[in-house]
């Protein structure tokens, strides 16, 4: 049996959760195929010392990164340049939506990073919950131009997807990331 010498990171930033729970499930996923994984959101993450990559998730909101992993990619370029990298976000909050405006964001936002070479990205579909958003938000999906206006809660995140890329990461993230132990 292999001993693992790193660790994988999955660090993630959220606004209202969703992100959080799609994170916790990436890693245990991970877990699942024996490495040895560590999550932490995007503001705890002071040292890439020790991860042997890093999958880094994300909400999309108005087509940009969420600031904290803004944050986190500029803090630690220098590691992360040299460190395998997947990267998920979630784009839209409903499914019949389809992802494609959300993947033209996503694609448009890493352009803005051109030293960034993930070796795997994906858009899932999110979850919306009106009575979790802030004040900013709640009047932005009152106004009657909103796609959110007058929206119920839903949870439209597809589980099979996000479990069923993350078994593909460990190829993915090459030969330099953790192996399984």
């Amino acid at each position: 049996m292999k001993v693992m010498t790193a660790q994988v990171l999955v660090a993630y930033a959220t606004r209202y959760g969703a992100t959080k729970e799609v994170a916790e499930t990436v890693a245990a996923t991970l877990e699942e195929q024996r490495l040895e994984v560590e999550v932490k959101t995007a503001r705890e993450v002071r040292s890439l010392d020790g991860f042997g990559a890093v999958v880094l998730g994300t909400p999309l909101y108005f087509g940009a990164l969420h600031k904290d992993v803004r944050a986190l990619l500029e803090r630690h370029q220098p590691a992360l340049e040299q460190t395998p990298l997947a990267l998920f976000a979630l784009g839209p909050v409903k499914a019949e939506d389809g992802v494609e405006v959300s993947r033209k964001q996503l694609d448009a936002a890493l352009a803005k990073l051109p030293w960034l070479s993930p070796v795997a990205t994906e858009v899932f579909v999110g979850a919306y919950d009106p009575a979790k958003l802030g004040f900013k938000d709640k009047m932005i999906a009152a106004l009657p131009a909103s796609p959110l206006h007058g929206e119920p809660a839903h949870d439209e995140r597809d589980w099979d997807a996000i479990r069923g890329w993350t078994r593909e990461l460990p190829a993915e993230l090459g030969p330099t990331a953790p192996t399984p132990r």
